[in-house]
C-alpha cells in the first residue's frame, strides 16, 4: 500500500490531468527519467511482495485459529508472488492515421473531440495549479497572521517548502495559459524568495509583512476562483 501511495504521488507530481480516467499528460521530456522511476517502484514493489510472502504461510495459521470453523482454505491463494503489480502504457489519444483515408468526415470528427479534450486537460491544470495555490498561501497566511492563546501560531518549515515545490513543478508544467496565474505564482515567489522559516518565527516585522503581502494574492487567487466557470464535461459518444 506504501509503494501503491508513492506511485500515485509520484505519478500526479509529474504529469497533468486529462478528461479521460486513468489518463494524464507527460512532458516528452519526462519520458526517460518516469521510466526509470516506474521500474524502481516495480522492484520495490516485488521485494515488499517477496517479503511478506515469507509470512503468508504463519499469517494464514493466525488466520484459521482466530475464524476456526469458518476457515476456508480455497479463499487464500497458493503463493502472492505474482498478485501485484505495478503497469502503465502511452496510450495514443489521437485519432488513428488510417480514418483520414477511411472516412474523412469521421477523421475531423475525431480531431475535434480530441482538441476539445486538451482544451479540457488546460483548463483542468488551470484549476489543479489555482486551487494548489490557494491553499498553500491561504495556510502559511493563516500561520502568520493569526494567534493562538495570544501568541504568533506555530508553523512548519513545510509550510514554506511545500510553496517551492509547488512553484518548481508549475514552472515544469505550466502550459502558460493563464496570464493573472503566471503572474500571482511570480508575485507569491517573490515573496517568500530567499525567506528561512526560522527567520519568520524570530523576526515580528518580517513575519507581518510577509503575511499582509501573501494575503494580497490571496484574495487575488479567490477572485479568480470565484470567476472561473463552473463546467460539466459530459462524454459523447464516440
Amino acid at each position: 500500500n506504501a509503494v501503491r501511495q508513492r506511485v500515485r504521488s509520484y505519478w500526479t507530481s509529474i504529469s497533468l490531468p486529462f478528461p479521460e480516467p486513468g489518463i494524464r499528460l507527460l512532458r516528452q521530456d519526462a519520458l526517460t527519467a518516469f521510466q526509470e522511476q516506474m521500474h524502481q517502484f516495480t522492484e520495490e514493489l516485488n521485494e515488499a511482495v517477496s517479503q511478506l510472502d515469507e509470512q503468508y504461510l504463519s499469517l494464514k495459521s493466525a488466520a484459521r485459529e482466530r475464524l476456526g470453523s469458518l476457515f476456508n482454505d480455497d479463499d487464500y491463494p497458493i503463493t502472492l508472488i505474482g498478485l501485484f503489480e505495478v503497469s502503465w502504457d502511452f496510450p495514443s489519444v489521437e485519432p488513428p492515421d488510417y480514418l483520414r483515408q477511411l472516412n474523412p468526415e469521421l477523421y475531423e470528427q475525431e480531431c475535434q473531440r480530441v482538441q476539445s479534450r486538451f482544451e479540457e486537460a488546460v483548463r483542468l491544470a488551470e484549476d489543479a495549479f489555482l486551487g494548489e495555490l490557494s491553499q498553500l498561501v491561504s495556510h502559511l497566511t493563516d500561520r502568520l497572521s493569526g494567534q493562538a492563546d495570544g501568541r504568533p501560531k506555530v508553523f512548519r518549515d513545510s509550510a514554506i517548502g511545500n510553496l517551492h515545490e509547488f512553484f518548481e513543478r508549475f514552472r515544469s508544467l505550466n502550459v502558460r495559459s493563464n496570464e493573472q496565474l503566471d503572474v500571482l505564482v511570480a508575485q507569491c515567489q517573490g515573496i517568500v524568495q530567499g525567506i528561512q522559516p526560522q527567520e519568520l518565527r524570530k523576526r515580528d516585522t518580517l513575519r507581518q509583512q510577509v503575511a499582509s503581502e501573501l494575503s494580497g494574492v490571496q484574495a487575488a487567487l479567490d477572485g479568480l476562483l470565484i470567476d472561473r466557470p463552473r463546467r460539466q464535461i459530459i462524454r459523447t459518444p464516440r
